[in-house]
This record gives C-alpha cells, sequence and structure tokens, in this order.
C-alpha cells in the first residue's frame, strides 16, 4: 500500500510507479528462480538470511534519492502487490511437503500465517508513517536474516542423478503458463493499485484504505483454512476453480459501485473466497510431481506468478494515466476467469485430482 503512495507524494507519475512495481516483481521473480542454485551453491540458512539483509538494504535505499529506489527494486527483496518474492517461499513449500499427508493442511496455515502477516502490515501502514514503514520493513529484514541462520539446513535439491538437458513442456511448464497468466492478471490489481485506486476514486487516505485492506487480508486468512476442509470433501482441483470463478466475478464489479461502501463491501467478498485456491495450487502443484521433482516445481511456479505479475502494473499505470479507472479491475476478472476454465480443463482427468486435503501418496 505504502510503496505506490510514497511515490506518489514524491512526485512519480502513475506510469513511472507502474514501472517501478513491474521492476521489483521482476527481480523478485529472478531471485525465487535462482532459489535451486543458490541452496546448491550455499545453503539453504545462508539463501534465507541473503533475502534478509536484501530487504534491509532496499528499505535504506527507499529513503533515498531515484536512482537509489530503482536499485532498490533491483534487489529482488520487494513485494508491491504481496506476493512470494526472493528465495523464501521455494524453501518452504518444499520443506512443508517433506511428509505427504496432512500437506494442504500444513501450507494452509503457512499461508495465513502470510496473510495476517500482510494484513497488519496494511493496518500499520495506516497509523505510521512512511518513514516509519521503511524502519519496520529493514527491521523484519534483519529479523529474517538472524532467524534464518539458526534454522536446520533445508535440502531441496534433486536426489537424483542428472538427466541431459533437453526441451519439454511437461506439467510443471504447463502448470507454470496457467499459473502466469493468472498472475499477469492479478498483477492489474496488486495492493499498491488497489489502495491508489480507492485513494483516486473516492479521496479517501491510509487512515481508510489501511483498515480495509487489513479486514481483506484477514478474509483471505480465514479463507486458507476454510480451503483445506473444502479440498477434502470435493478434491483439489474443484476448490481451486470453483471458489476462484465467483471471486473473480465480483472483481470484475467493484469498480462499478457508485459509493465508498459498496466498492468496499465487493472487494471484502471477492477477498472472501479469492484465495483459497492458495494452498490447494500448492498442494497441487506438488502432488503432481514426483518426490526428485519438487524443487524444481516449488521454484518454477513461485518464480513464474511475480514475473508474470509485473507486465500489468505498467500497463495499469497507462490505464490510470488516461483515466480509465475501472479498466484494471475488469480486465483482471476477465483474464482470471478464463485462467479457471483453462485450468479445469487441462487438468480435470489428471491422476489424484479428486484426492483429499489429507490423503498419503507415495510416487
Amino acid at each position: 500500500m505504502v510503496f505506490a503512495q510514497g511515490l506518489a507524494v514524491r512526485g512519480f507519475s502513475p506510469l513511472a510507479i507502474g514501472s517501478l512495481i513491474t521492476v521489483a516483481l521482476l527481480s523478485g521473480a529472478l531471485a525465487s528462480a535462482f532459489t535451486g542454485r543458490l541452496v546448491r551453491a550455499f545453503g539453504s540458512r545462508v539463501t534465507m538470511a541473503a533475502g534478509g539483509v536484501a530487504m534491509v538494504v532496499a528499505a535504506t535505499l527507499l529513503a533515498g534519492n531515484e536512482p537509489a529506489i530503482v536499485f532498490a527494486c533491483l534487489l529482488g527483496a520487494l513485494s508491491p502487490g504481496a506476493q512470494d518474492v526472493g528465495p523464501f517461499a521455494a524453501i518452504e513449500q518444499v520443506a512443508l511437503a517433506a511428509k505427504r499427508a496432512g500437506t494442504t493442511r500444513r501450507l494452509s496455515w503457512y499461508n495465513v500465517v502470510s496473510a495476517v502477516g500482510v494484513a497488519f502490515g496494511a493496518l500499520f501502514a495506516a497509523v505510521v508513517p512512511i518513514l516509519g514503514v521503511l524502519v519496520l520493513y529493514g527491521a523484519a529484514g534483519a529479523v529474517v536474516a538472524f532467524v534464518a541462520m539458526r534454522l536446520p539446513e533445508i535440502h531441496v535439491a534433486a536426489d537424483v542423478p542428472a538427466e541431459p538437458r533437453r526441451l519439454r513442456f511437461g506439467i510443471v511448464e504447463r502448470l507454470a503458463a496457467l499459473f502466469a497468466l493468472d498472475a499477469f492478471a492479478g498483477g492489474f490489481t496488486v495492493q499498491a493499485f488497489v489502495a491508489y485506486w480507492f485513494s483516486l476514486r473516492f479521496g479517501v487516505g491510509p487512515e481508510t484504505i489501511g483498515p480495509l485492506l487489513f479486514g481483506a487480508n484477514l478474509l483471505a486468512a480465514a479463507s486458507y483454512l476454510l480451503a483445506d476442509r473444502v479440498a477434502g470433501r470435493i478434491g483439489l482441483l474443484n476448490t481451486m476453480v470453483f471458489t476462484h470463478l465467483p471471486s473473480n466475478v465480483l472483481l470484475c464489479l467493484v469498480p462499478f459501485m457508485p459509493t465508498l461502501p459498496l466498492a468496499a463491501a465487493m472487494l471484502l467478498a471477492r477477498y472472501a473466497t479469492s484465495q483459497m485456491d492458495v494452498p490447494t495450487r500448492q498442494a497441487f502443484t506438488l502432488w503432481l510431481v514426483p518426490a526428485h521433482d519438487r524443487a524444481r516445481a516449488a521454484g518454477v511456479t513461485a518464480a513464474v506468478r511475480p514475473a508474470a505479475a509485473s507486465v500489468a502494473p505498467v500497463l495499469t499505470g497507462v490505464a490510470f494515466q488516461f483515466a480509465a479507472l475501472g479498466l484494471p479491475f475488469v480486465l483482471s476478472g476477465v483474464l482470471k476467469i478464463a485462467y479457471d476454465l483453462t485450468l479445469f480443463a487441462t487438468f480435470r482427468n489428471a491422476p489424484f485430482v479428486d484426492a483429499g486435503a489429507d490423503v498419503e501418496i507415495e510416487r
């Protein structure tokens, strides 16, 4: 939330803000993509600690001049839209999938903690000055680095002999392509731009937007836990698709609401179901691949989301530049609906799509 508004206060144009969000997301995607190699070279603790140090450096640079801000965005440690960037997600998800039974439940709680953190971050941003937010962000990075160096090593490298390099477009690549479409669509409505849109449309500031995003992220956190139960009844793929579709219709309706309470209600209703696909998507990805390929699957799918989302903010900035304030919401919703339908058509006959959340599967 603060990233876009802070840049706007300093005189950056909507197009420049969108461009910087794109740079930050692309850099974060590269950091995720190289996580496997970094872990094999330096170990999981050093890799995660380096990500924490990058957060400290980024926080310091964001308080500087324009070149410093650009360099901060290049570090791969900034996440303007609350996406997972850097090395953390790939390492953590593989560790959580070490035991197959209960994978979805563990991933649900993992995402709950993440969503609650984002929610409280939005709430603090409503009452803490921008400089204070940077201090808190840097302090969080220091804590990450300190804790990471005291964790046990997490082995994510493949434990089978390396195969000759060859072109292929298997399950991981198909999933990554679809997740890229979903993430690209989500890039039109990253939280930094949602906050910016509400401020432009209704003239409200952080004191209103902060609690709104706090509530939205709390609803998302609650939906993670519900996803585990729903998946146990109707399967992972059905949970991913049939909870995501209605949320995307609600997203399309947000800019057509004539008042702040109605627009806020539509956004909150959207968040109540929009994130149920996250832990189920993560479990679905890890269950569809053999054990030795999980690290690559986690790394590729973690990297492709911020990479794809990074393209949309520039286009959103153009839309805002020409006052087409509702266009990003509609584009995002329509593209996400296309993703849902394509995902279901592609994988409805795949093995394990009807497996419950706690089924033990050995491959």
